[in-house]
């Protein structure tokens, strides 16, 4: 039998699909995830990082289990180290505060018993007080991407893990974006339920009235099953509400605010660009679009961290800090000490009446819509977070921080590329008693894999100056364009070819791949080729080559079902491009159809016979 290749991306969908196969082994899973952390150590990805010794005594459990009774059998996953794991110390990313809990968190205990594998405690910005990532003396998280820039906290570890294939989904917290910005880092989904919807006992503390648990994850419908399994009330938590799981419908409206975002940072131009067609893409899926004043969000934000409510952070981390003089990071203590030398009891109270008008202000807003923003306006170096901490992680928080106060859900979707290697994101806004409605748009945005062909539209804004309906030009910036090799569906005259055309590509070229692969017809509905190199010997296979905007490329590999995948593709003169390749274990139920040099020639001769 040969070795099944894991993806570099996990899903619950293709680990499942690999143990009905018995084609891979949760020993299997498992033994790679800790290669791949080892060969990441210098990332700073985690805390408690993963061991054999660690994870093998839930898969000897798994061996008592029906896989069938248990949602998440064998699917690795992560948690942020403020999140309790009974045996694992928790340490809030402050080795001065670090204990071992007895039990889990109430999340991490549903997890377990739906057959999910813990696999380690990542890192994070410390007391989850930041946005950047670069708050932990456990070092600096880069970004999965792009090492030199920030991986956004205070999650980082979490997201980090599952965008490096270390995990097929990762526990957050969110207070003030911490699992929304990380998420659009690094290319993830990240959903935040309403507040109360998954149960916070088991949590430390950060701002206690306004803490999160959430998920990231690859493919919004990993997200869903976890939220399926994390969410409902808890007698044990205070905090905890009875709000069912949301079912996915469509709002009445799209809300997008009506004065053009502002960008930051090293890429704001790439980001504005970024945003004009993402709202593009919002304008091609059906739904009446109105441009709103959306600066309650503004003020409501401010409250955060601009007023009393940081005096909260304060209250649970006091004791803490003053009895243990030079533990807590130097940046975390000067924040929260901020709540108790600023603000009195009549300040907090005069905040939350103002918070009460915010709040009925954007109920109102919000009743049967969805407002959109950037998930981030720009993104950071660590380097530049290092000179400026307090200004640069501000920015971060410009379009998160009022989530929470407002009592709102929240979805983060990735919008395709700004640049290459630098994701774009964006973050849907609901109300807590319409959860549902986040949901709705959040699928037929990103494109899932029945939708993609028709709802996946990304205009290429080469040699254009686009405009939204407030009569505010954005910035022109030409599209860039990358070549990608297509082999079978989505070549000219088959089926899937609008789909190029719907991202925005165009046909190159004909030409051939080295003489170094063998074509299979893969045993699916509808039947499609499968491109697989083999070491030495093989054939040359006829394909085309388009270019692509490099913003639309992210949402296109998305939709792309196991086993196909994406990855470098040798032609035959000698030169790589990005294009469809097939995981090995494949062939074992595919037709080898390399004689035929391509897929095209293979359908001819098919119509041929059966005329």
């Amino acid at each position: 039998m040969q070795k099944t290749i894991m993806p570099e991306r996990l899903t619950v969908g293709w680990l499942q699909e690999q143990y009905r196969s018995g084609t891979i082994t949760p020993e299997e899973v498992m033994a790679e995830i800790i290669r791949r952390s080892e060969a990441d150590v210098d990332m700073n990805i985690w805390i408690t990082p993963p061991s054999m010794e660690m994870i093998r005594p839930y898969l000897e459990w798994l061996k008592t289990t029906d896989p069938s009774d248990c949602a998440l059998w064998g699917i690795p996953f992560a948690i942020k180290d403020n999140i309790d794991l009974a045996g694992a110390p928790t340490t809030a990313a402050c080795p001065d505060f670090s204990y071992t809990p007895d039990e889990h968190a109430v999340v991490v205990e549903r997890l377990l018993a739906a057959g999910a594998i813990p696999i380690g405690k990542t890192n994070l910005d410390q007391f989850a007080t930041g946005l950047v990532g670069t708050r932990s003396p456990y070092g600096e998280t880069h970004n999965a991407l792009r090492s030199e820039l920030i991986s956004g906290g205070s999650s980082s570890g979490s997201a980090v893990a599952v965008a490096r294939g270390q995990a097929v989904f990762a526990l957050g917290t969110d207070t003030a974006g911490s699992g929304r910005v990380p998420a659009a880092l690094n290319g993830l989904v990240g959903y935040k339920p309403s507040l109360g919807a998954w149960p916070v006992k088991g949590v430390v503390p950060a701002c206690e009235s306004l803490d999160c648990v959430t998920v990231f994850a690859t493919e919004l419908t990993d997200a869903y099953t976890v939220d399926a399994v994390a969410r409902g009330y808890h007698a044990e938590d205070v905090w905890s509400r009875r709000l069912p799981a949301p079912n996915a419908a469509m709002p009445s409206r799209l809300l997008l605010p009506v004065e053009p975002p502002s960008f930051y940072g090293p890429f704001a131009a790439e980001y504005e660009a970024a945003w004009v067609r993402a709202v593009q893409r919002l304008k091609a899926i059906d739904i009446p679009v109105q441009y709103v004043d959306t600066n309650v969000f503004a003020a409501a934000a401010a409250l955060l961290y601009e007023g009393p409510w940081v005096a909260e952070r304060w209250a649970g981390l006091k004791s803490f800090i003053e009895a243990n003089p030079g533990s807590t990071h130097p940046i975390t203590e000067q924040i929260v000490r901020a709540g108790a030398e600023q603000y009195s009891a009549a300040s907090l109270f005069s905040g939350i009446h103002q918070l009460q008008r915010y709040k009925r202000e954007a109920l109102e807003l919000l009743r049967d819509a969805v407002v959109v923003l950037p998930t981030a306006g720009g993104t950071w170096t660590r380097e530049q977070v290092r000179d400026n901490p307090l200004a640069s992680n501000r920015d971060m928080g410009r379009y998160t921080n009022h989530c929470n106060l407002l009592d709102l859900c929240a979805v983060a979707v990735p919008a395709g590329l700004a640049a290459e290697d630098l994701p774009f994101g964006i973050t849907l806004f609901g109300t807590a008693e319409q959860e549902g409605l986040i949901r709705g748009v959040a699928e037929r945005f990103a494109g899932e894999r029945e939708l993609i062909g028709t709802n996946d539209v990304v205009t290429d804004i080469q040699s254009t100056s686009a405009s939204n309906e407030s009569g505010t030009s954005a910035v022109e910036v030409p599209a860039a364009m990358m070549r990608v090799a297509v082999c079978g569906l989505h070549m000219r005259g088959f089926p899937l070819e609008q789909q190029m055309q719907g991202c925005g590509a165009h046909f190159v070229e004909e030409t051939y791949t080295a003489a170094r692969y063998r074509l299979l017809e893969l045993a699916t509905t509808p039947a499609k080729p499968g491109l697989i190199k083999l070491p030495e010997g093989g054939a040359s296979i006829a394909l085309e080559v388009w270019e692509m905007p490099v913003a639309a490329f992210g949402g296109f590999t998305a939709a792309i079902p196991a086993p196909l995948g994406i990855g470098k593709v040798e032609l035959a003169d000698g030169t790589e491009v990005s294009g469809f390749i097939c995981e090995a274990y494949a062939e074992q139920t595919a037709i080898d159809i390399t004689a035929w040099g391509g897929w095209r020639a293979y359908q001819n001769q098919r119509s041929s016979v059966t005329s």
